[in-house]
């Protein structure tokens, strides 16, 4: 209970409007509940003619206890109308009020669910914006070492878990507790002895309950994990389906999937079995309990010892039997909470997840770069072994500066920290000597752009596409973008031209098409550092040279990074920086490391052989 108070405490706030409106009328239902059972106590005495022999006269209001006036006027009114009227008519009015009070009664059971259904449904939609928006700041290590399919899971089918079981199960929360305490009242009312009878059997139940309660939690947990294990594994799937047809892996995936498979149902079925047991466990012991009250109460009436008469004593059972379906529905709310929080709990271990990527307390202002890029003294590990070490760069206001070396070398993780996705553990990098963790992360991320190996592009409109990250761009703007990426010529050749959908991921696009795509969306953006992450390395030689047309109309007047497998890319750099084991062991302009005849001379010559 102490778990899902905090998740109250947490999310509801905003809503407490409608909780506020939801506990209201909740307690109207619960009063006009009890009210119209209590009509059943003259109607019983009426057809059994308990009350005949009795003489009531009215009281005035305030000439005794509140409770024993009302009776008695009720009563003397029935009295009168039935010596005006007869007991016929009489039956007839108590029907109708009856009637009125139920419709009452179920008029304001309905708004008190009306008034909830947005607290719910806005609370878990608060849950998924958090968890989207956490997701999208968390820095770039975190999905390096998580699974995107488990993390798929947690934002997806344990949101839904936590709808379906502890958002449904609010009503439950708020409106039974509140008829529980308001049957038990009218019982104290009607007999304290007898209620305290009751009393002594609820916490036995409620014990009972308690314990296929907290296995419930531990069965969710672990259910929760294999789903998230068996949606990573789809992912995979679908994403290496070529790789696998490939090497005729088709049997053993499936075996892989069939294993997490057969987990699950074992886990599901485990969990429904116990999810089953408590309605026939609910109702078994409800009715045990009504059996001994029973029992009790009927023995004290039948020896004359009782001080309520027997239409008193069934009206006892019937408020009592009202105690007993919220407090199933109270019971099977608990094991859906139970599941629920299990589900909770992993949406909680990302949503509190730290993100070491912060921005300063008083940040320096950056709105353009004016004299360069300068790595002092950079060091950097991802987690034990450095793979950057203690690397000075100097990079100048317009230059061009190349990084090659050997796949594992360190060049794109030192273009990854440039942007701040992530942090240096040793030294630092500065843009016009303002060290880089003084800035915003969005001021320093706004300087630069990036076209990376692989074009990442979304499943939207060309036009979409290119304008991506930048607000305020006009049709104008992006086709000029697209012209100087000579992306213009075969976008519109399509069937709705900028408005033409790409597919997933570009799909439905060459790769130097995405590539040329990926060079507009960073020509819109004009920004004065450019990323150039090995961006012509997959194509082939005719799109090579149209997308390194684009890359240097691109690069134009900008200071750019450029990490390069091909050499050829970059014979014209200002700077090239060779790097092995996360050092530079050279650095030099083309000719001046041909000259050398180190180890860039080694590698071009590689590339020519």
């Amino acid at each position: 209970m102490k778990d899902i108070f905090i998740l109250i405490r947490r999310f509801v706030p905003p809503y407490k409007h409608y909780l506020f409106l939801n506990i209201f009328f909740n307690i109207l239902s619960s009063a006009l509940t009890l009210f119209s059972f209590a009509l059943i106590i003259p109607i019983l005495e009426m057809l059994f003619k308990i009350s005949e022999a009795k003489t009531y006269t009215f009281m005035e209001w305030g000439s005794g206890d509140f409770k024993d006036v009302v009776i008695n006027n009720f009563y003397y009114f029935m009295s009168t109308l039935i010596e005006q009227h007869g007991p016929s008519v009489s039956l007839l009015v108590l029907g109708i009020f009856l009637a009125v009070a139920t419709g009452l009664k179920t008029g304001s059971a309905y708004f008190s669910s009306f008034f909830l259904i947005p607290l719910r449904a806005g609370v878990v939609r608060d849950i998924r914006n958090f968890v989207y928006d956490k997701v999208i700041t968390l820095p770039m290590g975190f999905f390096s070492s998580e699974r995107k399919g488990d993390i798929m899971a947690r934002m997806t089918g344990d949101t839904i878990v936590v709808e379906n079981s502890i958002m449904t199960s609010l009503e439950m929360l708020f409106k039974n507790p509140i008829m529980i305490l308001v049957c038990l009242a009218m019982m104290f009312a009607i007999s304290w002895q007898l209620t305290i009878f009751v009393l002594i059997l609820l916490p036995l139940t409620g014990a009972l309950m308690g314990v296929v309660g907290r296995k419930l939690k531990q069965n969710s947990r672990e259910l929760q994990q294999c789903s998230g294990m068996m949606t990573s594994t789809l992912e995979e799937t679908l994403g290496g389906m070529r790789i696998i047809k490939a090497f005729n892996a088709e049997k053993k995936s499936s075996a892989r999937f069939m294993a997490l498979n057969n987990k699950l149902y074992k886990f599901s079925t485990r969990l429904s079995r116990r999810q089953s047991l408590a309605h026939p466990m609910s109702e078994f012991l409800g009715t045990t309990a009504i059996a001994i009250v029973l029992w009790f109460g009927g023995s004290l009436i039948l020896s004359g010892n009782s001080h309520i008469d027997a239409a008193q004593f069934i009206y006892f059972l019937v408020v009592f039997y009202s105690i007993i379906n919220p407090a199933k529905d109270l019971s099977k709310g608990m094991y859906s909470i139970q599941q629920g929080l299990a589900a909770m709990e992993r949406v909680d271990k990302l949503l509190s997840t730290p993100n070491p990527i912060q921005d300063p307390q008083n940040p320096v202002e950056m709105p353009d770069m004016k004299q360069g890029i300068e790595y002092r003294n950079v060091s950097f590990k991802y987690k034990n072994d450095y793979v950057i070490k203690n690397v000075t760069l100097n990079i100048k206001r317009g230059e061009t500066v190349a990084l090659v070396g050997q796949s594992g070398s360190g060049k794109t993780t030192m273009a990854d920290l440039l942007p701040r996705f992530y942090d240096v553990n040793e030294g630092g990098i500065y843009i016009d000597g303002v060290n880089i963790k003084d800035i915003k992360v969005h001021d320093l991320r706004e300087l630069m752009g990036n076209v990376n190996q692989e074009a990442i592009l979304f499943n939207d409109s060309f036009y979409n596409n290119i304008t991506f990250g930048v607000s305020d761009a006009t049709p104008e703007q992006v086709i000029e973008a697209a012209r100087i990426a000579n992306a213009h010529d075969f976008i519109m050749e399509t069937e709705n031209g900028y408005d033409t959908n790409i597919g997933d991921r570009g799909c439905r696009l060459s790769g130097g098409q995405r590539q040329r795509i990926s060079i507009a969306r960073a020509i819109l953006k004009n920004p004065p550092i450019l990323i150039l992450d090995e961006a012509t390395s997959a194509l082939d030689t005719e799109s090579e040279r149209l997308v390194q047309e684009a890359l240097e109309n691109l690069m134009q007047n900008r200071t750019t990074l450029v990490v390069a497998h091909r050499l050829s890319t970059i014979k014209d750099a200002d700077l090239i920086c060779v790097m092995r084991d996360g050092e530079i062991v050279e650095r030099g302009k083309h000719d001046e490391l041909i000259a050398m005849n180190g180890y860039y001379k080694h590698l071009v010559d590689m590339q020519k052989f």
